[in-house]
């Protein structure tokens, strides 16, 4: 029996504690949140002050009966979850279920937080326990109130408006719409010409470039040359200006140095890692997007074993917007810039840099090693090749963070194609004087710059002529903004102050989950659903999509967070609008959301032709509900965009069904798509296209298709009993007979190719019908479940009717509760949505 239970979120976290702590600790796994809403209409209920109803997450129950198992054994429980939102909703949830059941009466509990996973740091939090902040709770449960009566409420509305299946998030929606947003400029953009000239010159065998910068005595501007014509009146007047000089003994005339100046510049580097910080650099110096990047720093914090394999925790905690550090981490930091770079490259004293984020909590610390002495090369045969790449990022911005600045020596110089200095010419140089942080670390978005590269000059007096080898018109064209990518939409999100940087994984993630965005390489582009979705956010929602609301959202529940702001009022006063607003759009009909666009008139038959979204997806349609004859429909091919899709190519769809004849045997034949793909029929049978196109296919590959179906299917029956209309055949779960209408699986006593029809009857008669598709058995099974339990609590009730008051009170100031709320919520649905089956199973997802 252990004295203590110690509760983490991951078993890895688990076992690397548990070696700390010693024989009096015993340290069990959560395996994330324990509860969450119950997925139904009324786990929030605006008419109770926003009562929120839990359950036992299915998964974690066999858990959860072990951590009670263990409580048993000990005399105090000890939450360690992680130090944010999160992780302290995960304490609370654990805590108020191991309550409701009785099983805290006689027991100690302690919350302990650590920033990272060393020995010192979590045996100085167990010995420094405090209370669950009720305020961080309160602002987890609040985002989780917020989500869910969006999802609950909106999706559904999507499903009946446009398109089944579909999900609109509080913060991911906003994130949708910047993509879009960016779409459409780039779809609008109109490329405007402008022209460059340059010189290219020599001296002492060194060549370099120089821009033109000044002509005839005016700035020379992106636009003032615009087009060859005056492109052309520049060059030959500049040429004449430079062949008219004193030194005429280059063919090309010669350049006059006007004049030179030279400094010095410094550049300090970067802070060191923040969760939003290191998602943008491991995306643009290492590729990875940030699901993998936050999951490669979950190992990293966690804990690996090293060579005395003993696990260690080599990061402090990844989900953090502070660029603090701490006294005993800088120490550290500075004695290994001594060892490693040299003294002269640590500066006199520590720097200190200021965090951006409004709601930075300076308690906590960026993200850093958990001992800088710990380089990546000691340590690289023991981490995954993800690890140490990430690793190494790491340890390299945090060193480089506490490094002297590097110094460049800068020359500019104003080269004069005349006496007069009216037509100037501009060249740059730059060499590095001191590398000092650049010894060890550069930021990804230099890493393909010019600026941090030495471009060197020669030396250049003012005065004397310098060689001309020619002056060189160079046409160009702006360019469109580029689309996001990964980094770039991180960078954006946190500008914008849309969700926070421990959401981004997850925004992303499902953005791309639902086929909202696709990528263009590295960039995302909306597909034409996602941008069906947004339109129809922004036009008939504007308010919950606009980029400054969500981040007054964000505002305010990091102000509850801090225990400036009540939740429930902050909940009213959105439930109040958002509730009014999707009751207001109710009556909104398909043909007002679909963006039908008309492509122009079929020339055979005279009727438009239009493209639209319906419950499967965009298709063309051609003629109108109001025509005699019925419209006939074709769905868009992979990789057509409704925006773009063309007359022609829209018709080109009718054509399917294609007739193609006969099979060797007679049957009719044709090709066409459906639901689950393109096909070729044979009488009333199907065979799937894997990569034909049915548009294409010859009937000489046709007829080939069918039979390969047919050789195939001959070979998946094992007995035919016609007469009885009965099959004994295999199937991806081995034998099994069939007479259309059920399916029952071949016993394993019995061969199936020695089965009578009797035998075969009779093994059917015994199997279960075959259940509908949709509630069926997962409902009825989560009915018996609640029966149960229902019993369970019952019997429990007088034992625990004391300690369930002192719980229920508890939960009101906090916003839970366990119990069936018998008030409906004022929504209108009555449906799940997709949206309420957001991961609980750890704190991937959580929140500063």
């Amino acid at each position: 029996m252990s004295e203590n239970l110690v509760i983490v979120e991951s078993p890895a976290k688990a076992r690397t504690i548990e070696k700390y702590l010693g024989q009096d600790y015993e340290v069990l796994a959560s395996y994330g949140h324990v509860r969450d809403l119950i997925p139904k209409e009324g786990a929030v209920d605006p008419d109770d002050e926003f009562a929120m109803h839990y359950d036992v997450i299915e998964r974690n129950a066999k858990q959860v009966g072990k951590i009670e198992r263990e409580l048993k054994k000990s005399k105090s429980l000890v939450l360690a979850t992680d130090p944010d939102r999160e992780g302290e909703a995960i304490a609370w949830h654990l805590l108020e279920l191991l309550r409701s059941r009785g099983e805290l009466e006689t027991k100690q509990v302690k919350r302990v937080v650590f920033n990272e996973i060393t020995k010192s740091a979590v045996q100085n939090a167990v010995e420094n326990p405090r209370e669950i902040s009720n305020d961080l709770v309160n602002a987890q449960q609040a985002r989780r109130a917020l989500d869910y009566l969006v999802g609950f409420n909106l999706s559904p509305l999507l499903w009946k408006k446009v398109q089944r299946g579909l999900s609109a998030g509080r913060v991911q929606s906003p994130a949708l719409r910047l993509i879009c947003e960016r779409d459409a400029e780039i779809a609008a953009f109109v490329p405007e010409e402008y022209w460059r000239i340059e010189a290219h010159l020599n001296k002492d065998a060194t060549p370099f470039t120089a821009r033109l910068s000044q002509l005839d005595g005016e700035k020379v501007e992106q636009f003032t040359l615009n087009d060859q014509t005056g492109a052309n009146a520049a060059y030959e007047k500049l040429m004449a200006a430079a062949s008219d000089g004193e030194d005429s003994t280059s063919d090309n005339g010669t350049l006059r140095v006007a004049k030179v100046d030279k400094s010095q510049r410094r550049r300090n580097p970067a802070p060191p890692f923040t969760t939003s910080t290191l998602q943008q650099e491991a995306a643009r110096k290492l590729g990875f997007n940030a699901r993998r990047t936050m999951r490669t720093a979950q190992s990293l914090y966690e804990g690996v074993a090293l060579g005395d394999g003993e696990a260690t925790g080599l990061i402090t905690y990844m989900r953090t917007d502070s660029v603090n550090l701490a006294n005993e981490a800088l120490n550290e930091i500075r004695e290994t810039i001594g060892q490693r770079y040299g003294a002269d490259n640590c500066p006199d004293k520590p720097r200190t840099f200021k965090t951006q984020s409004k709601n930075a909590q300076e308690a906590h610390e960026a993200i850093r090693p958990t001992g800088s002495a710990r380089t990546p090369d000691t340590i690289k045969s023991y981490l995954s090749s993800d690890q140490h790449r990430l690793y190494e990022l790491i340890w390299q911005r945090t060193v480089a963070s506490q490094m002297v600045p590097a110094v460049f020596d800068t020359v500019s110089a104003d080269l004069a194609a005349d006496r007069d200095n009216q037509h100037l010419f501009r060249a740059s140089g730059r060499t590095l004087r001191e590398a000092g942080f650049l010894a060890v670390y550069k930021e990804g978005r230099d890493d393909n710059a010019d600026d941090d590269s030495d471009k060197r000059l020669p030396a250049l007096v003012e005065g004397e002529a310098i060689t001309l080898d020619k002056i060189e018109p160079s046409q160009h064209f702006t360019e469109p903004p580029p689309r996001f990518t990964e980094a770039a939409l991180v960078k954006t999100l946190e500008e914008y102050d849309i969700g926070r940087p421990s959401t981004y994984a997850a925004i992303i993630s499902t953005l791309q989950d639902r086929e909202y965005v696709e990528m263009d390489g590295k960039a995302f582009m909306p597909t034409p659903i996602g941008k069906i979705v947004n339109k129809f956010l922004t036009d008939h929602f504007t308010h919950y999509v606009d980029y400054d609301f969500t981040a007054r959202l964000e505002d305010r529940l990091d102000a509850v967070s801090r225990g400036e702001e009540a939740w429930q009022p902050l909940l009213a006063e959105f439930w109040e609008r958002f509730s009014q607003q999707i009751e207001a759009k109710q009556d909104l009909t398909r043909e007002e959301v679909a963006q039908a666009r008309e492509l122009g008139t079929d020339p055979e038959t005279g009727k438009p032709v239009i493209v639209r979204i319906g419950k499967y997806g965009p298709f063309a349609q051609l003629g109108s509900k109001d025509d005699e004859e019925k419209p006939r429909f074709a769905s868009l091919r992979k990789g057509q965009d409704m925006d773009e899709i063309t007359l022609d190519e829209a018709l080109y769809l009718f054509n399917l069904p294609r007739d193609l004849g006969e099979t060797a045997e007679g049957e009719s034949l044709q090709a066409n798509i459906g639901r689950f793909g393109p096909y070729v029929k044979y009488d009333n049978k199907f065979a799937s296209l894997k990569s034909d196109d049915p548009y294409t296919i010859t009937p000489e590959r046709a007829r080939e298709v069918v039979a390969e179906k047919k050789e195939a299917d001959a070979k998946k029956v094992i007995q035919t009993f016609a007469e009885a209309g009965i099959k004994v055949q295999h199937g991806p779960y081995g034998p099994y007979i069939t007479d259309g209408s059920k399916n029952a699986s071949v016993p394993k006593s019995q061969e199936p190719g020695d089965l009578t029809v009797d035998e075969c009857r009779d093994i059917l008669a015994k199997a279960p019908d075959k259940k509908k598709r949709g509630r069926g058995k997962n409902a009825s099974s989560a009915k018996s479940k609640q029966t149960a339990n229902n019993q369970k609590s019952s019997t429990k009730s007088k034992a625990s009717t004391t300690n369930k008051s002192k719980s229920s009170q508890a939960q009101k100031k906090t916003g839970g509760t366990t119990k069936s709320s018998s008030k409906k919520s004022t929504t209108s649905n009555k449906k799940s949505a997709d949206t309420n089956k957001t991961s609980s199973s750890g704190s991937s997802g959580s929140e500063q």
